[in-house]
């Protein structure tokens, strides 16, 4: 599992007692030492993160030589204080913590996003409305980071940027 990724992308609804299934693909991502447990955090833009134990790890880890610079202690307390440990039941649902839930501002139906080393959770409106505006393209914001992020792979080789031009253009 040493090149796994997450990603793909499906849409759930909380239950009852703010619970949702994560998929079983993303679960099996998340497993580690035989073990399914994971953290959720805050994410960024407005979603929730969810990640492998060992990934955690290595952002408290490098937090810790932090934890004393007065301009990072807001964002520590809120980062750590909402921050929740995790595990699914047998169905593979997941509880949704009350305190992310709010900060989210999921209300019922959700998105659940594999991204990278991470897996985000977004209220549903939110992602469809981000996917419809940067898909929509009046404002050339896809095609703009599109070419931002292709363009970090790899900046010298000119072989590389040939297949990525040709890349971008198919799209």
């Amino acid at each position: 599992m040493k090149h796994f990724f997450f990603n793909g992308s499906t849409h759930s609804k909380l239950d009852e007692k703010n619970r949702f299934v994560l998929p079983q693909q993303m679960r099996y991502g998340l497993v580690e030492n035989g073990e399914l447990q994971f953290t959720i955090a805050l994410g960024l833009g407005g979603s929730l993160a969810i990640y492998k134990r060992s990934d955690i790890e290595k952002i408290v880890e490098k937090f810790q030589s932090k934890q004393h610079v007065a301009k990072y202690q807001k964002f520590f307390t809120l980062f750590f204080s909402t921050l929740h440990h995790a595990t699914c039941d047998k169905l593979g649902r997941v509880v949704l913590p009350p305190v992310l839930k709010k900060a989210a501002g999921i209300k019922g139906e959700i998105v659940i996003a594999g991204v990278l080393n991470k897996i985000e959770i977004w209220p549903k409106e939110k992602y469809e409305f981000d996917l419809e505006s940067f898909m929509g393209g009046e404002d050339g914001s896809l095609a703009a980071m599109t070419e931002e992020a292709f363009a970090l792979l790899d900046e010298g080789s000119s072989e590389t940027k040939l297949s990525l031009d040709e890349e971008y253009e198919r799209m």
